[in-house]
């Protein structure tokens, strides 16, 4: 498959690696380090996420914990709140758990084997590829979506990457593409690339290093490879949350872990048709008024929620609490690790000047 082109793609790497060192990022907040903890930190919140979104999360992260010591013997609420808004918060609870890990099992020094990185929590083969790459300069192939991408349209693979035929593939193609040397800037540069030029719509590829051998550029297919993902409707649900008031405190729960924000603090769902009931059974309330707010969608991979919430002035007797269950001002609520659509719910009311015991409980 690397022939096909009249042999012209045997210079791959070095036209990526190239290109790299003059056109790609040099100055993000985790390059020019060998640490790999930063650079473990930076692959996690990277995946799925863009860098934009990524840096000042990374940075505000490295402030609070500077060495995998520190986030070992934190509290994993004090993670999920430094995480809230990124996403995905299964990779913070495994960041977590693996520092832990690293420190009982390795002494606290990161493993460099690629196979042991692999049997950490949260990290896949390209994932711990990528990380051995920027720590220690070792020759492993990455296949993250951007690189898939890239080798998709540059080689003219049929079908969608998330397929495992066409994914072996791939990773087929990703091995046997590494150079013997400079594998920091290739991976980089495949990385670069797949960012800013060989991108999911209006690709430049004028820019390219690869445009003379790309066969989705010289068959007019960049638009249609890679096969998107096979179309299927999102399945819809919906949600009442509980939004209750006392004493210009709101209630918090934490969720269960595994499942939807797990381990996040959020209102309590609840059953709006016996909201007064559900709220004196579980949280020893008495509901004195209640008003429906506007709607709040929230979009999940796999579903989309549409969540109800019912702001509630309730009465509570002091000193009757439950394990998993918070009080607090809404300035401290929204410095929990509370998950974007209470964050969103949250602010809709602060801004509405509903915080005060007194107010009168006003419509959507």
């Amino acid at each position: 498959m690397r022939r096909q082109e009249g042999g012209r793609t045997r210079d791959f790497a070095a036209r990526v690696v190239a290109w790299q060192r003059e056109h790609g990022r040099h100055d993000l907040p985790w390059q020019n380090t060998r640490d790999p903890y930063r650079i473990w930190l930076s692959e996690i919140m990277l995946q799925q996420t863009q860098v934009s979104a990524v840096i000042p999360y990374y940075q505000r992260f490295l402030a609070r914990f500077p060495d995998l010591a520190m986030l070992a013997a934190a509290v994993q609420d004090d993670v999920l709140a430094l995480w809230s808004g990124l996403g995905y918060y299964a990779r913070a609870r495994n960041l977590h758990k693996t520092a832990r890990l690293v420190q009982t099992r390795h002494a606290g020094v990161f493993p460099t084997a690629h196979a042991e990185i692999c049997t950490l929590p949260g990290i896949g083969r390209s994932t711990a590829s990528a990380i051995c790459a920027f720590s220690t300069g070792a020759r492993h192939a990455i296949l993250d979506g951007n690189v898939k991408r890239v080798l998709a349209r540059h080689f003219g693979i049929e079908g969608y990457p998330g397929n495992k035929r066409v994914e072996s593939t791939l990773w087929g193609l990703s091995e046997s593409l590494l150079p013997h040397a400079g594998i920091e800037a290739y991976t980089q540069g495949l990385m670069d690339l797949g960012a800013r030029v060989c991108t999911r719509t209006q690709p430049r590829c004028t820019t390219c290093p690869l445009r003379d051998t790309c066969v989705a550029l010289r068959d007019g297919r960049t638009a249609t490879l890679p096969a998107a993902r096979p179309a299927k409707a999102l399945p819809e649900r919906s949600t009442t949350m509980a939004v209750l008031m006392s004493r210009g405190e709101v209630l918090l729960e934490k969720r269960p872990a595994p499942g939807i924000w797990g381990e996040l603090w959020c209102f309590p769902e609840v059953d709006a048709a016996r909201l007064p009931q559900e709220c004196a059974a579980r949280f020893a309330v008495n509901v004195e008024a209640t008003q429906p707010l506007g709607e709040v969608r929230h979009g999940f991979t796999h579903f989309r929620l549409r969540i109800h919430p019912v702001l509630a002035q309730v009465a509570r007797t002091p000193g009757v609490e439950s394990p998993g269950r918070l009080w607090l001002t809404p300035d401290d609520a929204r410095g929990a690790a509370i998950p974007v659509p209470v964050r969103k719910i949250l602010t809709a009311l602060a801004a509405r000047t509903l915080w005060t015991p007194t107010a009168p409980l006003a419509g959507p």
